[in-house]
């Protein structure tokens, strides 16, 4: 099967950039994943490779498919969604910008069967607008309970909110009218983030009761060293340790208040800029939770605005590689390093596959005509969970901090050291100031972090960090925007 498996390089598919590979399933000795923005849903056997291109939805050609992993298993059947163009309409470029028409953008879910190997187009919608479109399927999440999929959809501009879908019939409801993106299951409880993600980010967890209906809302909690947290753009959900996790930009939000436990915040590769989880999915694996936190997923290209302009530095700064981590509590390990983007994660057979990308989405007037990425399937072993921790170093312009604290933050870092021998910060400070250093793991229920404080000299400064354990995070006592650090885990 693993013989099967090829990198996709730039090919035909209008739209914003780059999408990637996602959705990544194995069930029932088939292998499934959707190439964005190619739309190319891929299902692979040992002995045939099959190729649908999402000409059930309208008319070829067609691009898109799926860019937040949006599939789910039942039974002998993959359900996969997300949105396509069909047919795709490139506006072509001129005046500095570049353009596709959305009129023929659709939401939709789809039924593999496995068994007999038929494709059945379940639902889809569109609101055949030229600039606008109906909310993404950005997850799928099966509740057992009424036999019925759960959808996610926060991306677009109508018919957001949390939905349910007969998967026999195609109807479907509305249960929640907020905009979320993923969600998780916890006992009976699916958890849903709730917010947009390109302004606020997540700003409430609601809950729906499967077996009664009920739905509850939940605020989020404090961050446990104390400081604020600032534009915590969800990127997905996962469920361990009966409690719900929320990873988002900055860090990540655990807990159940259904037990009386908040979702509080930890602070995790918080480095003010877009380097985030996001367009990627949880992995349940090994009795913890996978998760890639990304250094390059949606970008400006070509800012045309002062907006744009500050928008793109912070989407266009890179101060890390992308690091796959597992959350196996109260640890949290590196487990591998990557380029722009993972895109995907599934186990199978032993290994763990791995989607990667080197090109961002990006944004509405910078459309090409083809996907601008390329990608990739990597296939590991599925021992990096218990293997020592890749070497991996940070680099950070002190002025991303420096500007967090103007609104309140400013603590940076949430770096995991287990694992590494000889972690070190050196910080080069453009005068004299005072840095804290918040020592805290991933313990449950959450407890405060602890702190330390260093001198801090103008000129470079070297900080050993092999007496601390766990996860740490940094603040500095006053604003320095010419200073930087650098962060090297060995």
């Amino acid at each position: 099967m693993w013989e099967k498996l090829h990198r996709f390089p730039p090919r035909y598919g209008p739209e914003w950039g780059s999408g990637g590979i996602f959705g990544l399933r194995y069930h029932n000795e088939v292998l499934y994943f959707t190439v964005a923005f190619e739309a190319e849903a891929h299902f692979i056997r040992e002995d045939s490779h099959r190729i649908y291109e999402f000409e059930l939805v309208g008319e070829k050609p067609t691009s898109g498919g799926d860019t937040y992993n949006a599939v789910e298993v039942v039974d002998e059947f993959i359900y996969f969604g997300g949105w396509v163009h069909a047919p795709a309409i490139y506006e072509g470029k001129g005046n500095g910008k570049a353009t596709i028409n959305f009129v023929n953008k659709y939401s939709h879910v789809h039924e593999y069967d496995t068994e007999n190997d038929s494709i059945r187009l379940v639902w889809k919608e569109s609101i055949h607008h030229p600039t606008d479109w109906a909310g993404e399927v950005s997850d799928i999440i099966y509740d057992p309970y009424n036999d019925r999929l759960l959808l996610a959809r926060e991306d677009g501009h109508q018919n957001l909110g949390i939905y349910a879908l007969d998967r026999r019939t195609g109807k479907i409801e509305q249960l929640n009218p907020e905009p979320s993106p993923k969600g998780t299951i916890v006992h009976d409880t699916a958890f849903f983030g709730i917010g947009n993600n390109f302004t606020e980010g997540l700003r409430e967890i609601h809950a729906i009761d499967m077996i009664t209906g009920k739905w509850e809302k939940f605020n989020l909690g404090q961050s446990i060293d104390g400081d604020n947290y600032i534009h915590a753009h969800t990127g997905a959900m996962g469920s361990a340790y009966n409690r719900a996790f929320a990873f988002v930009r900055g860090g990540l939000f655990v807990g159940n208040p259904l037990n009386d436990e908040p979702f509080n915040f930890v602070r995790l590769f918080d480095f003010y800029t877009f380097y985030a989880p996001f367009r990627i999915n949880a992995l349940h694996v090994d009795g913890g939770i996978l998760i890639a936190y990304n250094s390059h997923h949606d970008a400006f290209y070509k800012p045309r605005t002062p907006e744009e302009v500050e928008f793109a530095r912070l989407t266009n700064t890179i101060v890390g590689p992308s690091v796959l981590v597992y959350i196996a509590p109260p640890m949290i390990k590196i487990v591998g390093v990557f380029g722009a983007r993972v895109t995907s994660l599934e186990k199978a057979m032993g290994k763990i596959l791995i989607a990667t990308n080197t090109t961002p989405n990006v944004g509405a007037l910078d459309a090409t005509p083809f996907d601008t990425g390329n990608r990739d399937i990597v296939i590991l072993d599925e021992k990096i969970l218990q293997d020592k921790p890749p070497q991996v170093s940070f680099s950070l312009p002190l002025a991303f901090p420096s500007m967090a604290m103007e609104f309140g933050a400013g603590t940076f870092g949430g770096i995991p050291l287990d694992g590494y021998k000889e972690p070190r910060l050196i910080l080069y400070a453009s005068k004299d100031n005072e840095l804290t250093v918040y020592e805290y793991d991933l313990s449950l229920p959450l407890s405060p972090a602890y702190t330390d404080k260093f001198d801090i000299k103008k000129g470079k400064n070297i900080i050993d960090l092999s007496s601390f354990s766990g996860i740490v995070s940094f603040k500095l006592k006053e604003q320095d925007f010419n200073g930087k650090v650098r962060i090297d885990l060995r």
